[in-house]
């Protein structure tokens, strides 16, 4: 072994030696050596191996093994671990623990009847209460949840074994606690410690109350509300903390990670008594202490001080994970309400203690001092509290929930870390989640409930707009990262920002007019000092130090607060954006003035920056000003496009007043004024010109007035678009504007009737528009020598890819909103492009990246518009693909895997879909040649290989074809429907309906486990719809195929995650014939299955219980299964020879 591990043994030698190992750990005897070894060496390396082998040996052969066998093992453990257990290294003690418990787990009580008293008595001696406490975790982690190599009607004594022992070691587990703190009350007494309120403000020896969250008066004394919120009463206050010994300190760690598993699987009741709460809350106290070394107190603390603060911060821990395991628990019976009150009564005097000011450092915040994983297991005992708890006592008059919202609100904003404050704002969003409810259910209570919590949540909004602003809070905003994207696209900025909006649009659901009063101040404030900066912009000559437009703002102090009100200008324009759905739909009206007056204020910020452009004025400090200034026009247009349903919604309103259509109609045309020049002109920063392209998007799309299309600038707009002029613009910004120019054209306006909506004159523009854009694609058609000239077709590839990724845009965006007229008109836009493509299709069929892009277009062309195209058109197009992608061509891809390929195969495979989607009779007579694609060419090459990326779309396309073509299979007629009732079910097309249904049923011997999932869920809505379980031909030839597979799955554990699904489907499967499924397949199943005896096999099919309901039957199919596994385990383990019973 030592030889093994040695660094210069090379890789020859250990496979040699580890092959001898193998070979000993198989003997038939090894255990007996591996005893003499693990007793009489010293070697660490030897003790793992032997344990290794007892491991194998226990876990694998117990059942088999002699009675005398068993003793021996089981002494030799005891006694090695008993005489040693504090000389040996803790990663051998604690496999030796292991061993032993799983000997427990096998033989108590009926073999080892004293497994459990031996623990016991370990743990009431003093010499042996690490070594106890240490076996007592093990037992509750490896009895009360065991794995799979026991028997349900084993698993099931256990937990009840456990249970009847539980009460004995919580008054047990609470006697070591107790005598831990009285051993060293003593020291407290001898030693005084500090002052409770030691570097405590004095203001804070009470807590305040939530009516003004800065409130300052006292709880008046002797109200539920003092009880509620004062220091449990025991011998010594829990300030006074006693400073633990290190032996003290670990017995604690273990006995609270004792109770810790315990509260895991325990149900609440009485067992858990109001003394062991009480002990509990005193080392949660424990966490609370602040290392004297972080103070600002003169001098340092001493290394071992600092420890000792560090060693009961950890307890502090454990303590907490005790109390939230208890608090996770849902089902609270009612005689434990009680014993809750007094753990919400600690936990919230803790609260109150560990947000109370200090003068122990700099910042004079506790949590900043504290270790940070009992912050994060007090925030959590906290959003338990709010999400499971609250309802229970949330009601009753006396409950203190405002001053608990107080100290909420203190912890939340003392919060040392982002991520910190983000839990808090969880748990605030959990309660306005929970108030939200409760408005729905009690309406009448409306008023009353609002204006109880009005001014807490008022506050909370306030706060968070406030930690908001870089005017308050710079120091700790500059901190976060604006560059680097997560795995959820955004920055550490742009996350920050996003939770801080997602809470204040919370609290404006409930109090809208008063959060906007909020909002609106600073706003107003930052947009006037925006709007005034023209006249701060010089135009600078030769004589001067500045070329060019400047600003004249150059002071370094001004600068930086100008960078300060820019940025919170930019969130605030982000808020105002977020909140914008309280003016629409039935707030329209009653919301209307104040509207109108902010819409205004936002149109005429994106009008000034455009004219402007102070993103283009130079700055004294080169680069931060210039992004702030882009970053507050590109917010200003998105604030102004969250408005846009506002400003469709006065158009329509305004039809009945002439004077509010013609204020409408300014507004829309400076929008339209404003967004324009963005790109008519020289080039703008990127960020400004997406967020402008949307805001067009929206207008064009959303609004869509019919007098933009005879404003002479929109007109000149199009006119120079379709010659080219976004070619300077990036991909995202050009398919933006197209999509806003074609869909204008093709949907229908608002306001206007149908002799109104000149669908000619616009059918004329879109097709003139569209013909401009694809004509260099379309004149492909006539280019003679392109089939054959490989440089040509080079050449044409970026025309190709671009041209069908933007008309493919324009179809899909249109195909939103758009009504049978609109899809008429696309049509006949794109008609040519369609016939061009088909004519290039052939070309670019052995190029990937072109055919991809071939597809997508198609796809979106059949998605849309195959309605359009008509039956012939479609046949045509549908029968050049059939003939193009031969067997020969789609083997070729498939096998070589590559990526571009693949894809392209993954998209025919969703026009299929389309095709087989549409009811209409004409299209069914592809449905022969999509079968034989399906099952002939495609799956025959990937049934076969574990995972391949086209599998969930075939699968899918299978799906369909049988979802919406059933009738392809089944004449559902109602002389069928008598016939099938006599089992003379006349089903066509069979041979294709039994090779889809092996297909799927293939799918499930495969490990990819969306595959296995994606199956079940086709075959349960093909069961739902069309009773597919109920059809003769499933039932007499598939059924028990497809039983047979899915408990051989359940058997073997290959897909564990999808163990509810599976059991559901065999119920459904099973229900059809319950009487056949018991007397027929389960003795079927049984006897063909290996590893087990003709006993046992007869037990499994007894314990198997008759239940025609779900939960019945999804439990007895788990004891089923279960047993199956430890029954085969067992016989595997058994000697040559040995007597079954």
């Amino acid at each position: 072994m030592t030889e093994f591990f040695d660094g210069g043994t090379n890789n020859q030698r250990k496979r040699a030696i580890e092959e001898l190992l193998t070979n000993f750990s198989q003997q038939k005897d090894a255990w007996k050596h591996c005893l003499f070894f693990i007793t009489t060496t010293h070697n660490e390396y030897v003790i793992m191996f032997c344990c290794t082998v007892l491991e194998n040996l226990i876990n694998r052969q117990w059942v088999g093994f002699l009675g005398s066998d068993k003793n021996e093992v089981r002494s030799v453990l005891s006694q090695l671990l008993l005489s040693n257990h504090q000389q040996m290294p803790a990663f051998i003690r604690n496999k030796l623990v292991k061993l032993i418990v799983d000997i427990g787990r096998h033989d108590w009580p009926h073999f080892y009847p004293d497994f459990f008293v031996n623990i016991l008595q370990l743990v009431q001696q003093p010499q042996t209460v690490i070594l106890g406490l240490i076996l007592l975790q093990t037992t509750s982690e490896e009895l009360a949840c065991p794995r799979e190599d026991l028997s349900v009607a084993r698993k099931q004594e256990l937990h009840r074994l456990l249970l009847a022992q539980v009460p004995t070691t919580l008054h047990m587990l609470n006697g070591i606690l107790e005598s831990i703190l009285e051993k060293h009350r003593s020291m407290v007494t001898a030693t005084p410690p500090p002052s409770p309120t030691h570097g405590q403000t004095a203001s804070d020896g009470h807590v305040t109350t939530s009516v003004s969250v800065i409130s300052s008066s006292p709880i008046p004394p002797g109200s539920i509300l003092s009880n509620m919120f004062k220091s449990p009463q025991r011998h010594v206050e829990t300030e006074q903390l006693p400073p633990l010994d290190t032996s003290s300190r670990l017995v604690a760690q273990l006995a609270l990670g004792c109770l810790s598993h315990l509260f895991s699987w325990i149900p609440l009741s009485r067992t858990i008594t109001t003394p062991l709460l009480s002990t509990i809350f005193h080392f949660a106290a424990f966490g609370c202490e602040v290392s004297p070394g972080s103070t600002g107190s003169e001098g340092s603390s001493s290394a071992a001080t600092t420890a000792s603060v560090a060693g009961n911060q950890a307890l502090g821990v454990s303590a907490m994970c005790c109390i939230n395991e208890l608090l996770a628990k849902n089902c609270v019976p009612e005689e434990f309400e009680d014993y809750l009150l007094q753990m919400f009564q600690q936990c919230f005097y803790l609260l109150q203690r560990i947000t109370r000011d200090t003068t122990t450092n700099v910042s004079g915040n506790r949590l900043a001092d504290m270790n940070d994983s009992y912050v994060d297991k007090f925030t959590e005992f906290l959003q338990l509290f709010v999400s499971i708890h609250l309802r229970r006592f949330e009601a009753h008059t006396e409950f203190p929930v405002l001053d608990l919202l107080a100290l909420l609100f203190k912890y939340t904003f003392k919060q040392p870390t982002n991520d910190g404050f983000f839990s808090c704002l969880e748990i605030w969003g959990t309660f306005i989640d929970y108030l939200n409810t409760k408005l729905t259910t009690r309406s009448s209570d409306r008023q009353a409930v609002l204006a109880r919590y009005q001014e807490v949540l008022l506050s909370l909004a306030r706060q968070i707009l406030q930690n908001l602003q870089f005017r308050y809070n710079q120091s700790r905003l500059d901190e976060l990262d604006d560059e680097v994207l997560d795995d959820d696209s955004e920055t550490e900025w742009q996350h920050f920002l996003r939770q801080y909006l997602e809470t204040v649009a919370k609290v404006a659901d409930l109090f809208p007019e008063e959060t906007f009063r909020l909002v609106g101040e600073p706003f107003q404030e930052n947009v006037d000092i925006y709007l005034g900066l023209e006249r701060h912009v010089v135009t600078g000559g030769k004589d001067t130090a500045c070329s060019g437009r400047c600003l004249a703002v150059t002071a370094e102090n001004e600068c930086r607060r100008l960078h300060c009100s820019l940025r919170d200008l930019s969130s605030l324009l982000q808020m105002l954006g977020r909140l914008s759905h309280h003016f629409i739909g039935e707030h329209f009206m009653t919301q209307f003035t104040e509207a109108r007056a902010l819409i205004h204020r936002l149109i005429e910020t994106v009008s000034y920056g455009s004219r402007v452009k102070l993103y283009e004025v130079k700055t004294s400090v080169d680069g931060v000003l210039q992004s702030d200034f882009i970053e507050v026009h590109a917010q200003a247009f998105a604030a102004v496009k969250a408005y846009s349903a506002w400003l469709a919604q006065f158009y329509v309103e305004s039809k009945v007043d002439e004077m509010q259509r013609l204020k409408c109609t300014e507004m829309i045309n400076t929008v339209v004024d404003t967004v324009l020049p963005m790109f008519t002109k020289e080039p703008v920063a990127e960020r400004v010109a997406q967020s402008a392209a949307h805001l067009l998007l929206s207008v064009f799309t959303t609004v869509k007035p019919p007098f933009l299309l005879h404003l002479s600038q929109v007109q000149t707009f199009y006119n120079a678009v379709s010659n080219g002029l976004l070619a300077q613009h990036s991909k995202e910004v050009q398919l933006l504007l197209y999509r806003s120019l074609s869909n204008y054209l093709l949907l229908g306006w608002l306001c206007c009737g149908e002799p109104q909506q000149e669908w000619s004159v616009r059918a004329a523009s879109h097709q003139a528009f569209v013909k401009q854009l694809t004509l260099e694609l379309c004149q492909l058609r006539h280019v003679t020598h392109l089939a054959n000239s490989k440089t040509m077709q080079e050449e044409a590839k970026p025309c190709i890819k671009r041209v069908l990724h933007i008309v493919a845009d324009l179809i899909e965006s249109m195909a939103i909103n758009g009504v049978s007229r609109s899809k008429q008109i696309c049509y006949q836009s794109v008609e040519e492009v369609i016939q061009t493509t088909s004519f290039l299709f052939p070309i670019y069929i052995r190029q990937p990246d072109v055919t991809d892009e071939i597809l997508g277009f198609f796809m979106a062309t059949f998605q849309c518009l195959r309605v359009q195209m008509g039956v012939s058109f479609t046949e045509q197009i549908i029968r050049t693909f059939m003939t193009l992608f031969t067997k020969e061509q789609l083997t070729e891809i498939i096998q070589n895997e590559s990526e571009a390929g693949l894809k392209v195969i993954d998209r025919f495979l969703k026009i299929l879909q389309l095709i087989v989607q549409e009811p209409g009779s004409a299209f069914k007579a592809f449905l022969p040649n999509i079968i034989s694609i399906c099952m002939d060419h495609i799956y025959p090459i990937i049934s076969q290989k574990p995972t391949v990326d086209i599998k969930p779309a075939l699968y899918e396309l299978l799906h369909e074809l049988l979802q919406n073509n059933w009738r392809y299979f089944f004449k559902d007629s109602v002389l069928t429907v008598l016939k099938a009732a006599q089992n003379d079910e006349n089903v066509e097309n069979q041979q294709q309906f039994i090779d889809i249904m092996q297909a799927f049923g293939q799918s499930f011997l495969q490990p990819d486990i969306a595959i296995f999932k994606q199956t079940l869920q086709t075959l349960q809505d093909l069961n739902s719809k069309w009773k597919l379980y109920h059809k003769g031909i499933f039932r007499e030839t598939m059924l028990y195929q497809f039983l047979t597979v899915l408990l051989q799955v359940l058997v073997c554990r290959s897909h564990d995650l999808l163990q509810e699904e599976i059991a559901v489907t065999v119920y459904n499967m099973a229900s059809v014939d319950f009487d056949t499924f018991y007397a027929c397949f389960l003795p079927t199943f049984l006897a063909g299955c290996e590893g087990i005896d003709a006993s046992q096999k007869a037990v499994l099919a007894q314990n198997f219980k008759m239940d025609c309901d779900l939960p019945s039957f999804s439990q007895s199919l788990q004891r089923f299964v279960s047993d199956l596994r430890y029954y085969r385990l067992c016989n595997s383990s058994l000697p040559a020879g040995s007597v079954h019973f």
